[in-house]
């Protein structure tokens, strides 16, 4: 299957059913910690992921490496950012964010805060996942070490081009080499809950419907 049509199918997907996919598939969880949530607006957001890695420093150094792959990364991409979840500094902002948009990004999952939210929601509109806000800057703090690898974000790693599916509920990272197969398991899943909660309006009855589906 084509990134296109993934894409569109996870679109499509409930973001719920494609991390019980994930599970199902991969024998791990995929999807990211709850305090990394929609800081912006409710948007969902489905992409590839390009990836970031920002460390410890005393440097005032701009984030190069993320400057870089908002500029050069395909259109439909989400920027990912580790930064061992320090939720005390902004690793992204408005200017940033305006680079986004100019490329026709997807959106943004970061590991740690975002800031600038007035201005991005007044001129942008633009997602932003976020482990919190904050408005301090990187500045002699961290810097980016390297883009485009394999980047922690939690307990789950990310790689790039693995597909990213954010919404209200949370962000699910799903491996690229696993993407049809969690694509198809979620679906179903969809399919099924669908018909088990017909069900459950039916008979008037949630035991009816979990004896019958075996699914909560």
């Amino acid at each position: 299957m084509e990134l296109k049509d993934l894409i569109e199918g996870f679109r499509e997907t409930a973001t719920a059913s494609v991390a019980d996919a994930v599970d199902k598939v991969t024998g791990r969880k995929g999807y990211l910690d709850e305090t990394i949530k929609p800081r912006i607006n409710d948007k969902k957001i489905v992409g590839p992921a390009v990836t970031v890695l920002e460390g410890p420093t005393d440097e005032f150094i701009p984030p190069q490496h993320a400057l870089d792959a908002i500029d050069e990364s395909s259109p439909g991409s989400v920027i990912v950012i580790s930064i061992a979840g320090d939720a005390n500094v902004a690793v992204w902002g408005g200017l940033m964010t305006a680079g986004a948009v100019a490329n026709k990004h997807e959106g943004a999952v970061l590991d740690g805060a975002v800031r600038d939210i007035t201005e991005i929601r007044r001129d942008y509109d633009f997602p932003v996942y976020a482990r919190a806000t904050s408005p301090g800057t990187t500045l002699g703090r961290h810097k980016t070490l390297a883009a485009n690898e394999p980047v922690p974000v939690g307990d789950v790693i990310v790689h790039p081009g693995d597909i990213v599916v954010g919404d209200i509920d949370g962000v699910v990272v799903v491996p690229i080499g696993k993407a049809e197969e969690v694509l198809e398991i979620a679906r179903e899943i969809d399919v099924r809950e669908a018909e088990q909660a017909k069900l459950i309006m039916q008979a008037g009855s949630l035991r009816e419907g979990l004896a019958k589906y075996g699914r909560i």
